[in-house]
């Protein structure tokens, strides 16, 4: 299982994402920021992916903005973008789809994107903050059933300190904002959700999955861990390897993000 903010699909493809993708080997890839529109989409996924993938997207009504994928070896059973939430109607924010495990239980795998926020604009992270009690509320339903389910994608929070590099500095700001780092509190130590990526390493920092373009951000490592794989317990417990695939040099990145690569026992 990966996922990744592509960056702008179109761009991704016309660099090293496809290079990326035969090497990584996934078996289902979840991508944020498509930025395509739909009727480009199964094309573009076909350019970068090969054939024989299927696709499951939810595009944003605002032209060029968000859009998030689910794209898989394995069939797709049902599909979701969540347009009977609000907070996830026409945003491009949101895309589930189910499939079936090889010992024929239910995955459910959600591509998210959550917000930028602004700490300083209180409209904003607020729609923010509301987009993750809704997030919240549908992962809980999801899970009622006893089925597995995965939220993967680019959720824009640093849950703890050691998840960026300059946390003094950016303490209170949208990201490291202690009203967003409660959310991710309530998955991990009321709701039983697991970082599986923190829960299978060994050390206190985690890899970071972006930097900023600006600067020497990427080569001094300055970066954010902002992406993220959070499992139902069982389907935690089945994972064995985690993974960055950090680009090897700044000239070699097609995205600001490095996929997170998660290996689950079949």
């Amino acid at each position: 299982m990966a996922t990744v903010n592509v960056n702008g699909l179109r761009a991704a493809a016309r660099k090293e994402m496809p290079e990326w993708v035969t090497g990584c080997r996934a078996d289902v890839v979840t991508l944020q920021e498509v930025r395509a529109p739909d009727d480009l989409v199964r094309d573009l996924v076909e350019q970068v992916f090969g054939p024989g993938w299927h696709v499951a997207h939810a595009e944003s009504a605002t032209k060029g903005r968000a859009g998030v994928a689910v794209v898989s070896r394995l069939p797709l059973l049902r599909t979701d973008a969540g347009d009977d939430e609000p907070c996830f109607a026409g945003t491009g924010r949101w895309q589930e789809a189910d499939v079936t495990l090889a010992d024929g239980s239910t995955l459910t795998v959600v591509s998210a994107y959550a917000h930028t926020g602004d700490a300083d604009d209180a409209a904003r992270m607020a729609e923010k903050l509301a987009w993750f009690d809704a997030a919240t509320a549908r992962l809980e339903h999801l899970r009622a059933d006893g089925r597995h389910v995965l939220l993967t994608g680019d959720l824009n929070v640093a849950h703890r300190d050691s998840d960026l590099r300059n946390w003094k500095g950016n303490v209170g700001r949208a990201g490291c904002h202690p009203d967003e780092r409660a959310r991710f509190d309530r998955w991990t130590d009321e709701l039983g959700w697991v970082d599986v990526a923190r829960s299978l390493s060994t050390e206190e920092h985690v890899p970071y999955t972006w930097w900023s373009y600006r600067g020497r951000a990427f080569d001094t490592d300055a970066g954010w861990r902002i992406d993220y794989q959070f499992a139902t317990p069982a389907l935690a417990a089945s994972a064995t390897r985690a993974r960055v695939d950090r680009a090897p040099s700044y000239d070699r990145r097609w995205s600001d993000h490095a996929p997170v690569v998660v290996t689950y026992a079949p």
